[in-house]
């Protein structure tokens, strides 16, 4: 059988791969390894929280009944964004916690994420224990032994309160902020918060009907919160996923300002207050040049990880550092977080223009994006991506070529023949040349041989 969890959690279509059936044991599973068998002896606690998706309702309940069954307490917090069930495990002392997500996929997937204690992700060997404890019989409680399941009724309020004393004393009045909530996790909670710091909020795609989710809005989606932001004249515009754990943001001229940027923006800021642990930043190897470049000049160092938030996660905790994210949005303040949260983002972003009285635009041009071209070259083996000499060789003039105003990254594909290759360069003609002429090679040297 192959691996049930992915690279986030199980995820797939409801009622397709994930059914009802499936989330009880999955749940029954996790109850055993991260419950009772950490648990000393006592019964053990767990948060469940979902996005607003329609499946999530039938999921939740079927988690919560495996817990419930396996003699876990649950607190069921409702609709909520994932890293604030992250904290809420923490907060809690809770012995694990459930999400009930897709993200940014559409309304018909869904995915259920497990948070180990402490409201961390869990590591592969982890998740490789739940499936094998699914194949695995164990001993149901009864009578008294069963778990009970309560409504957690201060989950949003526990959360938006950890938040705002991130950034306090600041406040952001003054500040007019378009809120896009994708109709996702963040439309009760993103509001809330904003106005709480003070700031004059307009609000779209926060009418959640269990459907809508990330469909034309969101992070993903950013054309109506340009255009709000622009109609209304705001200082800035934010956008969530569906379950808020990325953040984008638009500035006063409608102009998009991605994760590397506000990155940028946040490293440069904690580096100037000394509390960017080691003057260092972690993020993955799509991150732009440009990032490099402009924090290298601040005397800021980037340590470099494979793509993926669970891998920007393990480079922070290695080193102890305190900031990194991906070009997504995914942004993890280790003093605050555990994992990325895109409310947080938001507000440590729009603390950061209250707090120096500059435009976004102006803050997001401390770093200059170098263009970046990408080309999807099909039908070639890629594993041999890195070991071609010919390939290699090509690479290698190419590196020489664009010097330090440019680079090369080939990624083979975790799923297909494929094989990415990326270019950046100081113009975008150059980065194009380039790139056409590296995937020209890479098909020629790794194509595959055809089938009879």
């Amino acid at each position: 059988m192959s691996r049930l969890f992915g690279t986030d959690g199980v995820r797939g279509l409801a009622n397709g791969l994930l059914t009802a059936e499936l989330s009880m044991q999955l749940a029954q599973a996790a109850a055993v390894v991260l419950g009772h068998n950490h648990s000393n002896g006592s019964r053990p606690r767990a948060v469940v929280a979902r996005d607003p998706r329609a499946s999530g309702e039938f999921i939740s309940a079927a988690v919560e009944a495996g817990l419930a069954s396996s003699g876990v307490d649950v607190y069921d917090a409702g609709v909520l964004p994932t890293p604030a069930a992250a904290f809420l495990v923490a907060d809690l002392k809770a012995d694990f916690g459930v999400m009930i997500s897709a993200s940014h996929n559409p309304a018909p997937d869904n995915g259920i994420k497990f948070f180990a204690r402490g409201g961390h992700k869990l590591p592969d060997e982890v998740e490789d224990a739940i499936e094998t404890q699914m194949e695995l019989g164990f001993e149901r409680p009864q009578g008294a032994g069963v778990g009970r399941i309560r409504r957690f009724s201060d989950a949003e309020d526990r959360y938006i309160l950890h938040l705002l004393r991130s950034i306090a004393p600041q406040r952001l009045e003054g500040l007019k902020i378009v809120l896009d909530c994708a109709h996702g996790a963040a439309s009760g909670c993103s509001p809330e918060l904003f106005k709480d710091a003070g700031a004059d909020i307009v609000v779209i795609g926060a009418d959640p009907d269990g459907l809508n989710i990330n469909d034309g809005v969101g992070s993903t989606h950013l054309g109506q919160l340009k255009a709000a932001v622009l109609e209304h004249g705001a200082d800035l515009g934010i956008a969530h996923d569906g379950d808020a754990d990325r953040c984008l943001a638009v500035d006063h001229e409608g102009n998009e300002v991605d994760g590397d940027q506000i990155m940028a923006i946040l490293a440069l800021s904690l580096k100037e207050a000394g509390q960017l642990r080691q003057d260092t930043l972690v993020a993955t190897v799509m991150s732009n040049l440009g990032l490099k470049i402009a924090l290298r000049e601040a005397g800021i160092t980037i340590k470099e990880t494979a793509v993926g938030d669970r891998y920007v996660l393990e480079g922070m905790r290695e080193g102890d550092f305190n900031l990194g994210g991906e070009q997504s949005g995914h942004v993890i303040f280790a003093d605050y977080a555990t994992t990325g949260d895109g409310l947080l983002t938001g507000l440590q972003l729009a603390a950061q223009v209250a707090r120096t009285g500059k435009s976004l635009k102006e803050l997001a041009g401390a770093m200059k994006k170098l263009p970046q071209l990408m080309i999807n070259v099909k039908g070639v083996d890629k594993a041999r991506a890195t070991q071609d000499p010919q390939v290699a060789a090509a690479v290698a003039r190419a590196e020489q070529e664009l010097g330090e105003t440019g680079r090369v990254l080939l990624r083979p594909s975790g799923t297909e023949p494929v094989v990415r290759v990326m270019v950046e360069a100081a113009d975008m003609e150059t980065a194009t040349r380039v790139c056409e002429e590296l995937a020209a090679i890479v098909k020629d040297n790794l194509a595959l041989e055809p089938t009879s």
